[in-house]
């Protein structure tokens, strides 16, 4: 009998090279990657970097059905990743792919590789904004996403006509 499928939530962002391209490259690969299924992306936005310098990010959030355990599908993110050219030189560098698992379902996990749900996700409106267009209905940390957009307010994002 195969694992139930999960509703993942995933954080796509880049801010080298072609950056839309690039996420809408890798949305494709997630679609294909064994294990995932049905992946629904957000409109994308674009957003000054957060704790950082260099470009402006271009940034999504996937919502995917999955068989994978959590840090299976974590592996499965970190070689996309990998293979788009993704570099750690330093903390928050510029980069050309980050893919981060924000939800697994209603799964919490505190891991050394892997905290669910993402534990800075409330904090960040290049999250929240394309999170609620995908599921409105979302309770972040408890609390209706809707409030926590209201506390982030200051933070620039526009949606990005593709």
């Amino acid at each position: 009998m195969s694992p139930p499928l999960v509703r993942a939530y995933i954080g796509l962002g880049a801010n080298l090279g072609d950056s839309a391209a690039t996420l809408r490259r890798v949305l494709a690969e997630l679609q294909a990657t064994d294990g995932v299924s049905a992946v629904t992306a957000s409109p994308f936005y674009r957003s000054a970097p957060v704790e950082a310098t260099g470009p402006d990010f271009v940034n999504a959030v996937a919502a995917l059905d999955t068989r994978l355990p959590p840090l299976a599908l974590l592996d499965a993110l970190q070689a996309l990743e990998n293979r788009h050219g993704r570099l750690r030189p330093y903390k928050n560098a510029p980069r050309t792919l980050d893919l981060d698992l924000l939800a697994y379902g209603d799964t919490q996990l505190d891991h050394e590789r892997l905290t669910l749900p993402h534990p800075r996700m409330h904090l960040r409106a290049f999250v929240l904004l394309p999170l609620r267009d995908l599921a409105p209905e979302i309770a972040v940390q408890g609390k209706p996403i809707s409030e926590w957009i209201d506390a982030i307010h200051d933070q620039a994002i526009e949606r990005i006509v593709q």
